[in-house]
């Protein structure tokens, strides 16, 4: 996938989010990264390199990941959950939608 098909998927599945406020995305060459600013100050950075295939998605909260889903060649798919931010969980490579989807679960367990 290159950089214009990630951001626009992920752009239209943002969309569909209420508590999602703005985005602020760049992209360099092959690389695009930037935040999803949400509500309750809470924001998703995010990180996209065409050229490895590195995916990262991480909601912070006062400066702490609580939240992701992860993608490089040496750890594979993987997951930080809301109650385990801290660890890895192994999962099947996601596509743009689910991990939305993801999120959008994880923040239904957060107050």
């Amino acid at each position: 996938m290159d950089i214009s098909q990630f951001l626009s998927l992920l752009l239209h599945e943002l969309s569909n989010l209420e508590f999602v406020e703005k985005v602020d995305f760049h992209t360099e060459v092959f690389i695009l990264k930037g935040r999803v600013f949400l509500q309750k100050e809470r924001f998703l950075q995010v990180y996209f390199n065409e050229l490895t295939g590195t995916v990262a998605f991480a909601l912070i909260e006062q400066g702490k990941r609580i939240w992701g889903v992860d993608y490089d060649k040496g750890r594979g798919w993987h997951l930080h959950s809301v109650d385990h931010p801290e660890a890895h969980e192994n999962i099947n490579p996601p596509t743009i939608e689910e991990i939305v989807a993801f999120l959008s679960r994880a923040w239904g367990l957060l107050d």
